[in-house]
């Protein structure tokens, strides 16, 4: 049934049973109601019904022409736009769907500049990494090489020693720069093992005491659900050894809600100036990818608690 034919029925059914109950109240009819007077009440509701399915289908006209058309418009792509009609009711449905749209698709435009600006920033990084390391050393390398030739050959030997270890400084400074882009340790060691060996990596060379805590038997992830929660940790505890100047440190992941929890938390400097920077907009993005959510709030004595949830396997689904 339309909807203007649902509410024609409805008011029939009610104009039906008020009729019928004056017809068999004493107080309206007497106590024997006469053959005409029941054909005369059987009259007027039809003639209620008829008027009453003129003024509804004539009002709810436009309202049904709106849903005919939000069929039509939701299998274009893009979405069209629905022409906005003069009725009121109508007329206000449409502006509101058309204003739903345009803010859906701007969401949809910023999130694709913010993915784009966290990818070029993420690049920018890479380069200048390479560019201060492993370019000056390569270039160290180059220059020890041309003054090899003006060199004695008793000298050489050394010389070369020096540039081996050069090399090899380098060689370890493009494996760190791969390390990070792909982390091998997910692929190869499993989530735990990964954010195990991370932490260690970190904070081997800064004073922060690190705790663990893992619970083991945590539900299955995806493949990318378990690849954000390894960059939401590994950004995390990178910010927490650059930035925070803190004494201790926390990373948990514990099963929640159907989904697992990682917590980073800190007593360092707290966010500061680093509240809205690139790289937490890129743990949202991330987190938002997969349908999880991130939370990035201040620690008791000012430190910071970074928290991520995100949703397990439904193994029913995947099957």
């Amino acid at each position: 049934m339309s909807f203007s034919t649902r509410v024609v029925v409805i008011n029939a059914l009610i104009f039906t049973l008020g009729t019928a109950l004056l017809a068999a109240s004493p107080a309206a009819l007497g106590s024997s109601a006469l053959l005409s007077e029941v054909a005369l009440l059987v009259v007027g509701v039809g003639l209620m019904v008829w008027a009453n399915t003129l003024l509804v289908r004539s009002t709810l006209r436009p309202v049904e022409q709106l849903v005919d058309d939000l069929d039509q418009a939701r299998g274009t792509e893009p979405f069209e736009r629905i022409e906005v009609p003069h009725d009121p009711i109508a007329g206000g449905l449409a502006a509101a769907v058309n204003d739903l749209i345009d803010r859906i698709e701007a969401g949809q435009r910023d999130a694709k500049l913010a993915a784009l600006a966290a990818q070029e920033s993420e690049s920018a990084r890479i380069a200048q990494e390479l560019h201060d390391g492993v370019g000056q050393s390569l270039t160290a390398v180059l220059l020890q090489l041309g003054a090899l030739a003006d060199q004695p050959p008793d000298e050489v030997a050394a010389a070369l020693e020096e540039v081996r270890e050069a090399t090899r400084e380098s060689l370890n400074e493009v494996r760190e720069v791969a390390r990070r882009l792909r982390p091998q340790a997910l692929e190869d060691l499993g989530l735990h093992s990964a954010l195990a060996g991370l932490s260690t990596q970190l904070f081997k060379h800064v004073e922060t005491h690190v705790e663990r805590r893992i619970e083991p038997g945590l539900p299955q992830l995806s493949e990318a659900a378990e690849l954000v929660v390894y960059r939401v940790a590994q950004e995390a505890l990178t910010n927490v050894a650059r930035h925070a100047a803190a004494r201790w440190a926390e990373i948990r992941l514990v099963e929640q809600d159907r989904g697992v929890q990682l917590t980073v938390t800190d007593d360092g400097v707290g966010l500061g100036r680093h509240a809205d920077g690139t790289g937490l907009r890129g743990m949202r993005e991330r987190a938002a990818l997969i349908d999880g959510r991130l939370s990035v709030r201040p620690w008791r004595g000012g430190g910071t608690v970074v928290t991520l949830w995100v949703p397990a396997v439904n193994e029913e689904t995947d099957q």
